[in-house]
């Protein structure tokens, strides 16, 4: 009787463990000061539907600059923008896959709302007040997406295991994607060159 309760408990942990590696690598960014600020994700896993975060996500405007300077999202995340600053901000996209959006202009300690509903937009945010502000929403498919740091480090967390197409968007710079294979236990190390 104890070796079936032994057995079940090992049953149930083996069907409830998923099993999941990291993604790490180095982003090496030609002709940019930095390596930074490249969104590193998984393309698209098919058959899947991942809902967006329930909390608000934020992009602040803080000292005349945007912050974070680039937000990977999921498709349906509503981003709150939020105005730091002693002078008056404006948000808006020039772009149609977010529907030319302008929040318009609000003061300190106030925020305005964006719900970004399109897959695969890379929409630029301005401020028409302050016309040297500039930053990205990145709309993904799913939450295994990375930022790279100013030194090109990468690490894209608890990827269920699987082969997926690994893919790297910078605002000025181009990289192929590559193929990758994540195993049950371990990180897969991929770099990427980007260039213009």
């Amino acid at each position: 009787m104890k070796n079936l309760a032994f057995i079940t408990v090992i049953l149930m942990f083996t069907i409830n463990v998923s099993f999941t590696g990291d993604i790490k690598g180095k982003v090496k960014a030609k002709g940019v000061k930095h390596s930074g600020n490249a969104v590193i994700y998984i393309d698209e896993i098919p058959e899947k539907k991942f809902d967006p975060p329930k909390n608000h996500l934020t992009m602040d405007q803080k000292n005349l600059v945007f912050i974070p300077h680039v937000l990977p999202i999921i498709v349906g995340t509503t981003v709150d923008f939020m105005n730091s600053d002693d002078v008056l901000h404006n948000v808006f996209s020039p772009d149609g896959c977010a529907e030319k959006f302008n929040l318009g202009t609000w003061p300190k300690g106030q925020s305005r709302s964006y719900k970004f509903k399109n897959q695969g937009c890379t929409p630029v945010l301005l401020c028409n007040v302050h016309p040297e502000m500039e930053a990205y929403v990145v709309t993904l498919q799913n939450p295994y997406f990375a930022v790279s740091e100013k030194d090109g480090s990468y690490t894209i967390k608890n990827v269920p295991a699987g082969k997926y197409t690994l893919k790297i968007w910078h605002e000025k710079l181009k990289g192929a994607a590559q193929e990758i294979t994540v195993i049950e236990s371990g990180d897969v190390n991929t770099n990427f060159e980007i260039k213009k």
